[in-house]
């Protein structure tokens, strides 16, 4: 068959694809050979970070693709978009006006894959370790709404908020709220190394090198209860060291899919072939990129130094140099398609300016050049990564305001070092939690935030988050969501540079490709099966 690019229809979110095309069927054998997965993600173990796969630990978007698939949530994002469904409860709810507190009833008959029974209690437990372990990447932040955790029986847990939090359940559908059992699970202790023990639609088998997994074997979990349906019997994921190497066993079919992080040039590739045997799926995205800044760093701890760059930075001209149509310019940290998204960048600062730029550093009594290190991690975000960081330097000292170079280091010390302020520019990318401005937002500027930001604006923490918390329907909460991009276009303590787009390459006798990444850029494995090559 022809390779082809399937473009996914997009408006308020990300919708449920329509298509008709080899390869994406509903269904699909769930018989036959493993279905094989390539990526570049890398999974490292390290003594500052040993229990990468700890649901009270993971944060990111390579481990979360692993918990996913194997530690069970009460609520499940569904298959494209819309609202969270029930997963490991039958029923889960508000049950109070206020929106404070939420309760779920569990499936009867629940097991983890080793045939323990699942109580309320194990959730109950599950939850409050995670909120108590308070792990260094911030994860628990997303239960930081939940005052207690009561249960009724085997089967009844109620969460009680501190505030209103119309997203809940959306929290809930996340891996730090997966279900795990205390005899694999230490109380106040995180679980080092590879190993997961859920009562999801997988189980897990890790292949480990050099304290580094290399390929992680899901087979299906005859014991899962839930919202899911498995069409297939074993998924095996294999990390390579670069896109090259991934797409090489693609073309080969060492491999039948591929998907983050593909190169430009491979994307373009594929996109253009008129002939072959493999598919390129394309999709709307809510994958962000930005500068994050330490604000207490001297370099830019003036926030006219931070703005200038806003005023500098050519996104066009970035996008088009190393993503080409791939990517789009992004003005906000809320991404186009999102409700409460505004452009308040461009409102603020407009087309890059460089006499805008120079006013606003004269009139803070800043030195030019700004001499600045812009860092970029080699290994998480894509191959395209360094590029766009040379064009981004580039611009800058084009201007002749900054004299900007850059320094790339791998994700296992680059992530660490952000956290602990030892950069002062960064270049950081959000996939978010769920997809809601909330995931965006807290995340990046709430207490306990991912990036262990210094930058604390009291108006966004105290007033305005709880503020859009507090409406159940989401455009209500369009006027504390613009009203917090405003304070962050004025305060720059990120800089949001583009949106992307979703990629999938497959073999064309894989079907369930066009359902194989939801609306928050997470694999769902459980949707690939293996028809017929045409």
């Amino acid at each position: 068959m022809n390779r082809k690019t399937l473009v996914l229809a997009a408006a308020m979110g990300l919708l449920a694809p329509v298509l008709a095309a080899c390869g994406d069927s509903e269904g699909g054998s769930g018989d036959g050979d493993g279905i094989v997965v390539g990526t570049t993600d890398r999974f490292t173990a390290s003594e500052e970070a040993p229990a990468p796969l700890d649901p009270a630990y993971a944060y990111d978007i390579g481990t979360w693709n692993i918990l996913r698939q194997t530690v069970q949530t009460l609520m499940v994002q569904p298959r494209g978009d819309g609202e969270p469904v029930p997963d490991a409860a039958e029923t889960c709810g508000f049950t109070d006006a206020g929106n404070e507190r939420f309760s779920c009833t569990l499936r009867d008959g629940m097991k983890f894959a080793n045939g323990d029974a699942i109580t309320a209690a194990d959730v109950k437990f599950s939850i409050d370790r995670a909120r108590s372990i308070k792990a260094d990447s911030g994860v628990f932040a997303l239960l930081s709404t939940i005052d207690t955790v009561e249960t009724q029986g085997d089967r009844e847990v109620i969460f009680h908020l501190k505030v209103a939090d119309a997203t809940f359940p959306y929290k809930l559908s996340t891996p730090v709220a997966g279900i795990v059992n205390p005899d694999d699970y230490e109380d106040g202790k995180l679980r080092e190394g590879f190993e997961v023990d859920g009562s999801g639609p997988y189980v897990l088998e890790s292949e480990v090198e050099n304290d580094e997994l290399v390929r992680a074997t899901f087979t299906k979990n005859p014991s899962y209860k839930g919202a899911l349906k498995v069409n297939n019997t074993k998924v095996e994921m294999v990390s390579f060291e670069d896109a090259d190497a991934m797409g090489d066993a693609l073309e080969k079919a060492d491999v039948d899919v591929i998907t983050r992080s593909m190169s430009p040039e491979q994307v373009r590739e594929l996109g253009n072939a008129t002939d072959g045997e493999i598919d390129l799926v394309e999709s709307p995205g809510l994958e962000i990129r930005y500068l994050a800044f330490n604000t207490e760093a001297e370099t830019v701890k003036d926030k006219a130094v931070r703005q200038a760059m806003a005023q500098l930075v050519n996104r066009g001209e970035l996008v088009g140099k190393v993503y080409g149509s791939q990517a789009e310019p992004l003005y906000s940290v809320v991404p186009a398609g999102i409700t409460g998204h505004s452009n308040a960048f461009f409102n603020k600062y407009g087309e890059a300016n460089t006499a805008k730029a120079r006013q606003l550093l004269e009139k803070a009594g800043v030195s030019t050049p700004v001499k600045l290190t812009l860092h970029y991690t080699t290994d998480h975000y894509g191959p395209a990564t360094k590029a766009e960081f040379e064009q981004l330097s580039k611009q800058l000292n084009d201007s002749g305001l900054f004299e900007t170079d850059i320094k790339g280091a791998p994700w296992s010390t680059f992530r660490p070092a952000g956290q602990k302020g030892q950069y002062d520019v960064y270049g950081m990318g959000w996939f978010p939690d769920f997809p809601d401005a909330d995931g965006f937002i807290a995340p990046l500027f709430d207490e306990n935030n991912y990036l262990n930001s210094p930058y604390a604006n009291a108006q966004i923490r105290d007033d305005l988050i709880p503020e859009s918390r507090r409406q159940a329907d989401r455009l209500s909460a369009s006027d504390s969501l613009t009203e917090i991009q405003d304070i962050v276009a004025t305060d720059v303590p990120v800089l949001p540079l583009w949106q992307a787009k979703q990629y999938i390459a497959a073999r064309d006798d894989i079907t369930g490709i066009a359902y194989m990444l939801n609306s928050s850029s997470s694999l769902q494995l459980w949707e690939l099966g293996r028809g017929v090559s045409g």
